[in-house]
This record gives structure tokens, sequence and C-alpha cells, in this order.
């Protein structure tokens, strides 16, 4: 007779060996693309409401990849983004292979437990949120559990935090206190980042000839989310946008 417990246990085995298993690489992802499109589902923002609130994780992450993303990030903060952890399984179970990375405000180590169970490749650290020290131990933790780390800064004050060792160092353009957004602050703060930096740029990015000009100034990964989730098909616009940067 077969024992259930036994086989509730081996099977219980590989879901933590998965949990542990290399994950797809944002990194990589970005040195190896033309274009380092990191596209986002985004259903809502704390200063504009709902974007797409019908937005779907089964259909859209899957037509960005589908439509030549580089690689995807994923809202899973509830209350004022409309997301959550599910997002990203689903967003698997869908048929996504594509580096996903967990887009939150990390506090606690527990969500990076979470990040890694759901499927995701990479999680954000936001050095606003965080001391020098809570970050270099979040990222530790992050890198034994597997996950890169893109760590994200807003001024020169914060480039400190670069020195920790990301796998990705990102600027981004929007400050979190005022939700104001500028792209200069990306071109500002590029010489401020290691050289050998694997560089991203986050938000306010909507034309194609911002993408070039970034890359020029040293940028490998474009992050975008609200330029394509307020269409009707964001993964249509994408491929729209990425005719766009060849032309």
């Amino acid at each position: 007779m077969k024992d259930i417990l036994e086989e509730i246990v081996a099977h219980k085995q590989l879901e933590v060996a998965r949990l542990y298993a290399p994950k797809p690489s944002l990194k990589a992802a970005l040195l190896n693309s033309p274009t380092g499109i990191i596209a986002e589902f985004k259903r809502k923002s704390p200063s504009k409401g709902w974007i797409k609130q019908e937005g779907r994780a089964d259909i859209i992450p899957l037509s960005y990849q589908q439509n030549g993303a580089a690689a995807l990030s994923i809202l899973t903060d509830q209350e004022y983004f409309g997301g959550c952890d599910d997002f990203i399984r689903t967003a698997r179970q869908s048929g996504v292979t594509l580096p996903i990375l967990y887009k939150n405000f990390v506090i606690d180590e527990a969500q990076l437990y979470a990040a890694a169970l759901c499927g995701a490749s990479a999680v954000l650290l936001i050095a606003a949120c965080l001391s020098v020290q809570q970050c270099a131990a979040l990222l530790e933790k992050a890198h034994a559990l597997g996950l890169e780390v893109l760590l994200e800064m807003h001024s020169e004050e914060e480039m400190e935090y670069a020195a920790l060792g990301p796998d990705l160092c990102g600027i981004n353009n929007r400050n979190l206190g005022s939700f104001v957004t500028d792209v200069e602050t990306s071109f500002r703060l590029a010489e401020k980042l290691p050289k050998d930096a694997v560089k991203v740029s986050e938000s306010g990015i909507s034309d194609p000839k911002t993408v070039k000009a970034l890359r020029e100034a040293g940028y490998r990964g474009f992050l975008i989310g609200e330029n394509f989730m307020k269409t009707p098909e964001p993964g249509v616009a994408l491929k729209d946008f990425l005719l766009r940067i060849d032309n």
C-alpha cells in the first residue's frame, strides 16, 4: 500500500527545490537585448488611480513577451497599485518564461520568500525605503534565495547604495514623495553610478527617442508601464514602440 505521507513529503521536497532553482536572469536578458525594454504590468497608480482595472495577468504579460519585451515587471502591491503576488503565478502559468521583476516596496525578508515562491526572477529594493544596512541584508538574503536585485536610487545622496553590489542599478525618474517625474534624472545620475553597473532607467519614458538617448548614456534597461497599460492593447503598444526605436 502506498504511503501517502511519504508521497506528500517527496512532492514537497520538489516544491522547495524549485524555490531555490535558478531563475531566468534579468541582468543577462538586458545585456543580451538590443532594446532592453522591461514592460510593466501596472493596473493602478497612487497618483492617477486606476489605469487598467480590468487588466488580466494571464493575458497582458504573455502579450508583452510575444511582442518583444526583454523582461517583465509586475506590481504586487495591492493597496496602492492594485496588484498581488498571484499575478506573477498567473503570468507564469499562462506561459511567460521571461525574467519577471517583483515590483513592490520590500522592507522585510518575508517578502523575498514571497517573491521566490511566486516565480519572480528579481526583486526591487528601493534606497529611499531602506537604510544602507537594511538594504545590504536584504540583498544578501535575495541572493541566497536565487533572486537578482534591482536597486533603485533617485538622488545623488543615494548613490552610496550602489557600492553594495546589486545585480542592476536603477534610477527612478519619479520622485516617490511627490510623484513628479523627470527623465533628466537618469541622464544626470548616469555618471555617478559604477562604470560596470547594469543601468536601468525607470518611469516617465514615453518616446522611443528617449530610449535611444538613454542607451547612449550607458543604460541597458528601460522600465515602461503606464505608457503601454493606458492603451487598449498593451502588447501591441509595446510592439509599435519597439518598431519606432529601430526606425
